[in-house]
């Protein structure tokens, strides 16, 4: 059986580093959703622009594509924002079962985080944006970053293995 589990949240949430430390507990491959957008959303968003739906249209549908390809072998750790319910619609389309994973945290955490990043396309000043969209999915595990990231990790072990995701 493979799984897709998605790694969701809103920008600086730690989506990247629980990912990596998931897919060495896992095994399975991680893939970062910001390397799958195109220029112009990076160069859009590094300008200070937030990305509307029509922008991030077919950075999903690349996603799932994705997804799609990794659930016929044996699954994928994917990290996307997959900020509204119409989107996580979008990357679940003809995926079996995802798991969803909600990184959740107040924006002053995370706004702290995203000041102290370096290098990274998406400025601190646009998190606002990404809470104004952000629908907290009804069917997620959610963990909360206060903890450290090798506790979330540990929290999301249990949870796949209770669920018998693993």
């Amino acid at each position: 059986m493979s799984h897709i589990i998605y790694i969701m949240g809103v920008a600086g949430s730690g989506k990247t580093t629980i990912g990596k430390l998931l897919s060495l507990k896992t095994g399975l491959p991680f893939f970062d959703g910001d390397d799958f957008h195109p220029m112009e959303n990076k160069e859009k968003m590094k300008a200070g622009h937030p990305l509307t739906d029509d922008d991030r249209q077919q950075w999903l549908q690349q996603l799932n594509a994705l997804a799609i390809d990794k659930s016929k072998l044996k699954g994928a750790i994917i990290a996307c924002s997959a900020l509204k319910e119409k989107y996580r619609a979008i990357l679940g389309t003809d995926i079996k079962g995802p798991v969803w994973v909600f990184l959740q945290g107040n924006y002053e955490t995370i706004h702290e985080r995203m000041k102290k990043r370096k290098d990274h396309f998406m400025p601190a000043r646009l998190l606002q944006s990404q809470f104004d969209n952000l629908e907290i999915p009804a069917s997620a595990f959610t963990a909360d970053i206060k903890n450290d990231p090798d506790k979330i990790v540990e929290l999301i072990m249990q949870y796949l293995n209770e669920q018998k995701q693993l």
